[in-house]
C-alpha cells in the first residue's frame, strides 16, 4: 500500500519555470496577480537559444555577446492551474520576436511551507 501513495505524490503541485525578456517582467507579474497566484522567484539569468547571441560595439571596438539578458521566474501552483499560468504567461510576454523565451512545467514531488509545515497545494 505504501507503493500507491508514493506513486500519487507530487501530481497535485506544479513548478512551472520560464524564461521572458527582462522588460516584460512587471507585464507578466501583474497578469499572473491577475489570475491568483500568489508567489514567484524571479533570478536574472543569461543565456543563448536560437538568437545565439549578438554583437555589440563598445569604444569603437566589436564585441561578441554569446549570453543574452533574460529573466526566470520559477512558480509553484496547483496543477489545476498549471495551463492558465502557462497561458498567462505567454500571451503577456510574447512580442513575436525571436528571443521571447521558453516555459517547462514539471510535477513537484513535495512542498512543505516551513513555518506552518502545511505540505504540497496547501503549502502554496
Amino acid at each position: 500500500m505504501q507503493a500507491a501513495v508514493c506513486q500519487t505524490k507530487g501530481t497535485k503541485v506544479k513548478l512551472i519555470i520560464a524564461t521572458i525578456k527582462p522588460f516584460k517582467l512587471e507585464e507578466v507579474r501583474e497578469a499572473l496577480t491577475g489570475i491568483g497566484v500568489r508567489g514567484m522567484m524571479v533570478t536574472e539569468i543569461k543565456g543563448f537559444g536560437s538568437q545565439s547571441g549578438h554583437t555589440e560595439i563598445y569604444r569603437g571596438a566589436e564585441y561578441a555577446v554569446n549570453f543574452v539578458p533574460k529573466i526566470k521566474l520559477e512558480i509553484v501552483v496547483a496543477a489545476s492551474m498549471a495551463d492558465q499560468v502557462v497561458e498567462t504567461i505567454t500571451k503577456t510576454a510574447q512580442t513575436g520576436k525571436i528571443g521571447d523565451g521558453k516555459i517547462f512545467v514539471l510535477d513537484v514531488a513535495q512542498a512543505v511551507r516551513v513555518r506552518t509545515g502545511e505540505t504540497d497545494a496547501d503549502a502554496i
